[in-house]
């Protein structure tokens, strides 16, 4: 007899949305971005998202779903996801979404550079087709100490790494968000390091966790969750993972990020999580679960041990929970 041991970050199928209740909202969205019902729909869709109608990739969504990827718990109700955002460039608070939606997400292009075989500028679109768009469940904590679980489309980072074919010298990779301080007051505050930047080692970028991010609920990307393009590394804290990516560069060197540049004692460039180290000013050990008076234990890596443990082998020197 086969027994299989579910993970620490696994549900139980009795713990899962229904079925038929789940299909049955996929098929509505479904509908709703072929623009038949999307007037009508408009409060059981969500919060302010980007319109389905203006997007040339909606027929992509609701994508099919990776069933290697699954949860502890419920997903997040949407309109939290939507409606409780950090997003620095356009207010430090977290009722942000209507502000965003000044961003324009189209045209936008995405540049691959750096220590690459052949330097490209690609429209969002397009790259969003070369993809092999699924969709994933995924956790997300952040360093705040609350947390949600999020049903992400997009494509694994390691595709866009191998259609950028970086040099066998490059060992880190550099994403850099847009500028505009004419559709986001954040950027206007000079003392925050704009453009806002993160890094990750090629082998971070390549693991199978890594996930860019280009849709949610079965529908292209809200402008508040980082629409057109973010990425998701569930076994960081949130901070680590950049919305609304204009360039993706490689290199041999360190990227400093921009919360690591403004406060390098707190917010550090691994930013793995780890209940047994507290934030200099709280405690990691528990988690407020978004959209619910729940507080539970946050687990190592956030759970996702299994899948990215062995990448810091070796690097104990270094400070991997900040």
């Amino acid at each position: 007899m086969l027994i299989r041991k579910r993970r620490g970050w696994e549900m139980s199928e009795s713990a899962a949305t229904p079925e038929h209740l789940f299909r049955g909202r996929r098929a509505l969205i479904k509908a709703a971005a072929a623009g038949s019902i999307l007037a009508a729909a408009g409060p059981f869709l969500g919060a302010p998202a980007a319109s389905a109608e203006s997007d040339p990739t909606a027929d992509l969504y609701p994508a099919k779903r990776n069933d290697r990827y699954v949860l502890d718990r419920p997903v997040t109700a949407e309109k939290e996801v939507t409606t409780y955002n950090n997003y620095y460039e356009f207010g430090s608070q977290k009722t942000i979404s209507s502000a965003a939606q000044e961003l324009k997400v189209r045209p936008w292009s995405v540049v691959l550079d750096g220590m690459v075989d052949k330097p490209m500028t690609l429209a969002i679109d397009d790259l969003i087709r070369k993809m092999p768009i699924e969709e994933r469940l995924y956790r997300h904590r952040c360093v705040e100490a609350w947390s949600m679980a999020v049903p992400w489309s997009g494509f694994p980072m390691k595709a866009l790494v191998d259609l950028a074919k970086p040099l066998g010298s490059a060992r880190y990779v550099r994403m850099e968000t847009f500028m505009d301080a004419k559709v986001a007051p954040g950027q206007k505050q000079f003392w925050y390091p704009w453009p806002y930047v993160e890094g990750l080692t090629i082998a971070e970028a390549t693991n199978d966790l890594a996930f860019m991010v280009t849709g949610a609920y079965g529908k292209p990307l809200a402008k508040q969750n980082g629409s057109p393009l973010r990425l998701a590394t569930p076994w960081k804290y949130g901070f680590k993972s950049i919305k609304s990516i204009v360039r993706i560069s490689f290199t041999d060197k360190r990227p400093k990020s921009f919360w690591e540049t403004l406060q390098d004692s707190e917010y550090g460039f691994w930013a793995n999580v780890n209940p047994e180290v507290p934030h200099p000013r709280w405690s990691q050990a528990t988690e407020r679960v978004l959209g619910t008076n729940e507080r539970v234990p946050t687990q190592l890596f956030n759970g996702y041990g299994p899948y990215v443990a062995d990448l810091y082998k070796g690097l104990e020197a270094e400070p991997l929970y900040r």
